[in-house]
């Protein structure tokens, strides 16, 4: 007896190697994705911008990135004590303005560095609804708490939303022409603009990034929304808030995931980087015993070991991780 409707595997030309360098821009669920990046050791950079949710915003980043915008004053507004920025995400936020403005043109620098070496780009897509910020005559990316009546709050239509979707893609590619690109639309539902509103916004994003990737030999889709929607169609795959997937409904998207997009060799790679992760997030009772330290020992061998079989990997945190703690001896 079937018990769930399967979304099949894509039979997709986009094949993901463990050495390829991966950056993620978009909703929170680009966060979750990256994650699992990094906890397989993957080069990866994940939301330099923080969370985005809109297309608008999602080409503004881009765009600056390419213009090698320098962040001023100009771009930033003061609220609650703290210096914004409508470019990004209130991580970003500090209390501090020349030392604000100094991370932002930093990190941007770094990232366009990162594009340009990049092998896959990865781009969640969250909402349709955008926030024009009325004097700026601009799309944030967050309003950072300001008052609601400062800003315009309207859903980009489908033909506009493909615009800017597509306008982000080619400047991506003029930075990187053999960037290998992967859209998604999140399964987090954006349940404050309504029920009703969120499937229209959710199906503009579809129908948009649809036809772009059907018009794209570099440009794939990977279905983590429908996956949300139909295999895991049950609130005890959502965290307590029954908006964002938990745990593990992450797992279960990135599974699919891993089976559609990696190679055989990448799994055997990732299969030997996990032992590193969880060889970091070991706790011992006893770490003054000679079991531990020789625990120890054998860790920094095998990552010595890897280092060798895979040059491309940067293990040199958690090299000193253990190194730190052998000192202890």
């Amino acid at each position: 007896m079937q018990l769930q409707t399967i979304i099949p595997n894509l039979d997709s030309k986009l094949k993901i190697a463990h050495s390829d360098k991966v950056i993620t821009i978009g909703s929170c669920f680009a966060e979750n994705i990256a994650e699992k990046f990094k906890y397989f050791k993957f080069d990866v950079l994940s939301n330099p911008f923080g969370v985005l949710y809109n297309p608008v915003s999602i080409y503004n980043s881009f765009k600056a990135i390419a213009e090698d915008k320098i962040f001023t004053e100009e771009d930033l507004v003061y609220n609650q004590s703290e210096w914004h920025s409508f470019y990004h995400h209130s991580d970003f936020s500090f209390h501090e303005k020349d030392k604000m403005l100094e991370n932002l043109n930093a990190s941007l620098k770094s990232t366009k560095e990162f594009l340009r070496k990049s092998d896959l780009l990865i781009v969640t897509f969250g909402t349709a609804f955008v926030y024009r910020h009325v004097e700026k005559g601009i799309v944030v990316s967050n309003c950072h708490k300001l008052p609601r009546e400062l800003f315009e709050h309207y859903m980009l239509g489908m033909y506009e939303a493909r615009e800017f979707i597509q306008a982000a893609i080619e400047l991506a590619g003029e930075i990187n022409p053999k960037l290998k690109i992967l859209l998604t639309v999140s399964p987090v539902r954006h349940w404050k603009d309504g029920a009703v509103e969120n499937q229209k916004s959710k199906a503009i994003l579809l129908l948009a990034v649809h036809e772009i990737v059907n018009e794209e030999n570099s440009v794939f889709y990977f279905p983590s929304y429908e996956i949300m929607i139909d295999e895991l169609r049950d609130y005890r795959f959502y965290d307590m808030d029954l908006v964002h997937p938990n745990k593990l409904a992450v797992e279960y998207i990135w599974e699919k995931f891993s089976e559609n997009y990696f190679t055989a060799s990448t799994i055997e790679a990732m299969k030997k980087a996990e032992k590193i992760s969880l060889a970091v997030k070991h706790r011992t009772r006893n770490p003054k015993s000679e079991r531990h330290k020789t625990f120890i020992e054998s860790q920094i061998s095998y990552i010595k070991q890897l280092k060798e079989e895979y040059s491309y990997l940067n293990l040199d945190e958690e090299l000193k991780h253990f190194e730190s703690q052998l000192k202890n001896f």
